[in-house]
């Protein structure tokens, strides 16, 4: 969504520490360990990572959790993942139709006659794959949202609940990007008629189905549905957000941020099935190598779920990068891997998980609103690219 903080404070110090690693991966680890605290120069206000081998978990941290009170972020902290939700909802339909309960040549239509509709939006011709693949051609709802990214607005709607069928009325409003499978972009709005979907076929929320079909059966203690409760469960680390002064009119080459402020709790219901999880970096390492395992879905639905196709607007962060249904191909050193990251106001969350599901690396930032350092390293590619490529290929 954005960029962060009061760097010069963040720069004085990094709070480090090595969690459950043994002798032999002490070189690697601190390896990881200067990836992530170059971060810091990068706008994080405090970073922590989780790498899941076969040889056991690894994990470092840098910077603050919280950056008055010079606190390390907690080794358990639980925060927003956002749009990794993408891939608990993925996985929750490709259950259903490996169960023969939906398909994904359904239509919208069929399950939400009416909803889809107006301004050149036609229910009739989208699918459920068009909508968990983003090649549905739906106007992101999150660009009619402005509130979200202006500093003197963000109150008046901090606890606000939204309805995703508001939500989705929203995007309906304008005309599509393009037409059904003719194109890919990312759009918020095809998650949340996914969710809407799981409601229809099961009779029950989305969050329920999510919860009984992956979150408790896979042991994932720390991982929660937080509806429209506003609550972050401790323990976790302030969440940060600085808001470009023009909001999404701001000039990319000079967005002029504001000051960093606490967005540690708000309502998160206007990212719904789209992006309102809360987890840990073991929950979501569980869940990643649990899900390439082949341990959540059938063999039929997994291979659904990792048919690609080429997504060029990722590519000045992920070059080459590729999406299946709630799921990412991003090439890297050693061929490539899977991943799901997510960026809501005050947390930034990435991943990877190798493509035979034996490692993982879940990656936490307290904030999503970035701002680099002077002097810092000018990026040509995302933030997390050399640290998640470490972690996947060169930690053995």
């Amino acid at each position: 969504m954005k960029r962060v903080l009061a760097t010069a404070v963040i720069a004085a110090l990094a709070l480090t520490a090595v969690g459950t690693a043994n002798a032999e991966h002490r070189p690697d680890t601190r390896t990881l360990q200067r990836h992530a605290d170059a971060l810091l120069r990068q706008g994080a206000p405090g970073v922590l990572v989780e790498v899941d081998t076969p040889r056991g978990d690894v994990r470092v941290r840098s910077g603050y959790g919280d950056v008055d009170r010079r606190t390390p972020v907690p080794w358990q902290a639980k925060f927003r993942i956002g749009s990794y939700t993408k891939t608990f909802v993925a996985a929750t339909v490709l259950q259903l139709v490996g169960e023969g309960r939906m398909s994904l040549d359904d239509t919208v239509e069929r399950w939400l006659p009416g909803v889809v509709a107006g301004n050149g939006n036609d229910g009739t011709k989208i699918t459920v794959r068009h909508l968990l693949q983003h090649t549905s051609g739906l106007n992101n709802y999150v660009g009619q949202l402005p509130e979200l990214f202006l500093e003197d607005r963000f109150d008046e709607i901090r606890f606000r609940t939204h309805r995703p069928e508001q939500l989705v009325a929203l995007a309906t409003r304008v005309p599509p990007d393009f037409q059904p499978g003719e194109q890919w972009n990312y759009s918020n709005t095809g998650y949340l008629l996914a969710g809407m979907i799981v409601e229809r076929v099961t009779g029950n929320t989305w969050q329920h189905e999510v919860r009984t079909r992956i979150v408790q059966p896979l042991g994932l203690r720390d991982t929660s549905l937080p509806g429209t409760s506003a609550f972050l469960p401790r323990p976790h680390a302030t969440a940060y957000e600085r808001f470009p002064e023009k909001g999404l009119e701001a000039d990319p080459n000079d967005p002029r941020y504001g000051r960093a402020l606490d967005v540690t709790h708000y309502n998160p219901s206007w990212g719904g099935a789209a992006g309102d999880m809360i987890s840990t970096t073991e929950d979501g390492n569980k869940f990643l190598k649990a899900l390439i395992g082949g341990k959540v879905l059938r063999p039929a639905q997994l291979a659904e779920m990792t048919k690609t196709v080429r997504a060029p607007k990722l590519d000045p962060g992920w070059a080459g990068a590729e999406y299946g249904l709630g799921l990412m191909w991003i090439p890297n050193s050693c061929g490539g891997h899977w991943s799901h990251g997510g960026d809501i106001p005050g947390f930034m969350t990435r991943n990877g998980v190798t493509a035979d599901g034996e490692r993982s690396v879940m990656v936490s930032v307290n904030t999503d609103s970035m701002v680099a350092e002077p002097g810092a390293p000018r990026l040509t590619k995302e933030v997390t690219v050399d640290l998640v490529d470490h972690a996947l290929c060169g930690l053995k």
